[in-house]
Order: C-alpha cells, then structure tokens, then sequence
C-alpha cells in the first residue's frame, strides 16, 4: 500500500499552502488518515488525522485555526489546507494510513514519502 504526498514548496510568511495524500493502488474511503510533521532535529509531530467515518477530525493545538483537513473520496484523496504560514511550519510534512479504529496516529500502518514544506520569513 502505497500513499503519495504532495504540494509542499517555498512560500512566505502568512502565505498558503494545500497538501495532499493520495493512493494510485487502494481506496482512502474507510481508513484513517493523518497528516505528521518532522522539523530538521526534531521529533515527528501529529498535525492533523480524520477517522475512517470521517466523524471525527483532530488538529494539534499549534495549528488550530489555520488548518483544514478535507476527503475528497471522487479523486481518493485527502487534503491538509494550512494558512497563515509561519516559518515554524518549516517541516517535511508526512500523510499516514490506517484501516484499524483502534489505531493511535503514531501507530498508522502505511506511511507516504513525505513533503518538503518551507516557510520563509
């Protein structure tokens, strides 16, 4: 199983930037999704999950309000739109899968390559 990231790039501060998770392979409907940052020397960090049903949405605290996090099941894709951009969210920025319910996001069995995220001041 296999998951594709995409959108990153260089943007300014306060600027905006859509990432995406997708999968050529298997359907994202019913698995949860989450999406994890890595800055350079530090630990990965849950940014943001939806559950299978899709019921429940979580941000982490250092993106509430600025984030939103969307399925778009026609195109078997899940988006992660960040706004207000500070240079903090400079991270490679990783989507993870999971189809148990009982899974924790750190615990998301398959894993996209990562995108890089840069955010100049």
């Amino acid at each position: 199983v296999q998951l594709q990231a995409s959108g990153g790039g260089l943007v300014q501060t306060g600027g905006s930037l859509t990432l995406s998770c997708a999968s050529s392979e298997f359907t994202l409907d019913g698995y949860a999704i989450g999406w994890f940052r890595q800055a350079p020397g530090k630990e990965r960090e849950v940014v943001s999950c939806i559950s299978g049903g899709s019921t429940d949405i979580f941000y982490a605290e250092f993106v509430k309000g600025r984030v939103t996090l969307s399925r778009e099941n026609n195109k078997n894709t899940i988006h992660l739109e960040i706004n207000s951009l500070k240079p903090e969210d400079t991270a490679v920025y990783y989507c993870a899968a999971d189809l148990d319910p009982q899974s924790g996001p750190y615990e998301y069995e398959y894993w996209g390559q990562g995108t890089l995220v840069t955010v100049s001041s």
